[in-house]
């Protein structure tokens, strides 16, 4: 019976191990026999361009969600790091025109913000979806402030490269997005840091008694969010030409929903920054679907939300929690 029991489980483990994969690969056989254009390369290009921002968010959000937290803080945080990115290029309200150089200040203050959350978080001990709802809220309002409602327009081209510049007929954000997945996954691969966020994930008592650092790991990964989300202003910056309070609108729904449906478990302790890049195709590649057969747009954010639900109740592992809450 137990042997029985086990097997079970391997079988139910490695379903959720390729179920993403399966399902992103149905979709693109699917969406391609109803719509001959979606196998264009021009499509598959425009995907990887769609995916840019949500693949660079995503890994930031990923090792928040392994742990068993969750972030609600990333629109106000690329709202406002887009914003002060436009500010400090070549733009139409403001003299400053630092270049390249505001990305990695637009960073520094993304990286600045996810360690106030989680400071604030490990700290006051106050759960991170209010923790970092409310710092969300915080930027969006900050960002808001700033430009007292107008939008920064950018007239720097070389700002502007970082998106729509290409490099062997591949979008700029694509290889920046790139980036920011091989350095994530060598911090979760090749880091003390990526084993300590799976074992807070899997077990914070355990993750205690066996020597973790479990606040200052939290602080810490927290900050590195900040630091994805922050980029990932920048990107959105590049991308529209321009800065304003409302550019992030949309990000948080879809970056949670890829990191989700990728498989990533929202109870922590299970997933991978790999399985979020198959989640952001999932997610991209369904959405491009959608507009290729001419789905109403609100008949597409109802599938949106039916797919977080199904992904939430295919990833959990119900057999690690006594209640649900």
């Amino acid at each position: 019976m137990q042997t029985r029991k086990a097997t079970s489980f391997s079988y139910l483990d490695q379903w959720r191990r390729w179920a993403p994969l399966a399902v992103l690969i149905a979709l693109c056989i699917l969406i391609g026999l109803f719509n001959p254009n979606f196998l264009s390369t021009g499509n598959f290009i425009r995907l990887l361009n769609s995916a840019a921002i949500p693949v660079v968010l995503c890994m930031g959000a990923t090792f928040i969600i392994l742990m068993g937290s969750i972030d609600l803080s990333v629109e106000g945080i690329v709202a406002l790091t887009a914003v002060i990115a436009s500010l400090l290029v070549a733009n139409d309200i403001t003299a400053y025109k630092l270049g390249l150089f505001a990305v990695p200040v637009a960073m520094a203050i993304g990286g600045l913000m996810g360690l106030v959350n989680g400071v604030v978080h490990v700290k006051l001990k106050t759960p991170s979806f209010m923790t970092t709802l409310g710092i969300g809220f915080a930027g969006l309002g900050i960002a808001t402030a700033i430009l007292g409602g107008l939008t920064v327009r950018i007239a720097d081209p070389t700002f502007r490269y970082l998106s729509l510049g290409r490099v062997f007929g591949i979008p700029m954000a694509v290889w920046i997005a790139l980036a920011a997945f091989l350095v994530a996954l060598t911090i979760q691969q090749r880091t003390r840091i990526g084993a300590w966020i799976y074992a807070i994930g899997t077990d914070e008592v355990t993750a205690r008694f066996a020597g973790i650092p479990v606040e200052k790991t939290r602080i810490l990964v927290f900050a590195l969010a900040g630091l994805f989300y922050g980029l990932g202003g920048v990107l959105a910056a590049a991308q529209f030409g321009q800065g304003h309070a409302l550019i992030a609108q949309g990000r948080l729904f879809t970056t949670i929903t890829a990191v989700v449906v990728g498989g990533t478990a929202l109870s922590g302790g299970v997933g991978s920054v790999v399985n979020s890049i198959i989640g952001v195709f999932i997610v991209v590649v369904l959405a491009n679907g959608m507009v290729l057969m001419g789905i109403e747009p609100y008949v597409q954010q109802g599938v949106q939300g039916l797919l977080i639900i199904a992904a939430v109740a295919l990833a959990l592992d119900r057999s690690r929690l006594s209640v649900v809450k």
